[in-house]
């Protein structure tokens, strides 16, 4: 099966970039897109933004756009999350994730939900200080 591993969190300060790392091995063939998810202290799992893997085409939240990037490279199997400009509101466990072919997923209209997901990786923790 997917499996997914994510790195390159730590302790980082306000206004640095960061990127995060997703390497992607098993099956890939049967991924349809990936996401990033991030989720704080006493709260849900928050949407961040999603890329088809085969043809690269992206969403993002509202909340994060034109700060965050995100891209793949399908040689190497690893799904990166570029972050500037960080904020202290920024700190999270970071996930990434995979689903297989949907009708919903295909047509766009389910990507922003944890349960869009077949796959998710353990976390990487950033922390950002004021």
């Amino acid at each position: 099966q997917v499996q997914l591993v994510e790195f390159g969190g730590g302790l980082v300060q306000t206004g640095d970039s960061l990127r995060l790392s997703c390497a992607v091995s098993g099956p890939t063939f049967t991924i349809y897109r990936m996401g990033w998810f991030r989720q704080s202290s006493g709260k849900e799992r928050e949407f961040l933004a999603t890329i088809t893997w085969m043809g690269g085409d992206t969403d993002y939240a509202d909340s994060v756009q034109g700060r965050f990037t995100i891209s793949r490279d399908n040689v190497k199997d690893i799904l990166y999350l570029q972050i500037n400009r960080l904020k202290p509101e920024d700190t999270a466990v970071y996930y990434c994730a995979a689903s297989g072919v949907s009708m919903a997923s295909v047509a766009g209209v389910a990507h922003r939900n944890a349960h869009d997901y077949d796959y998710w990786g353990q976390g990487t923790r950033v922390t950002v200080s004021s």
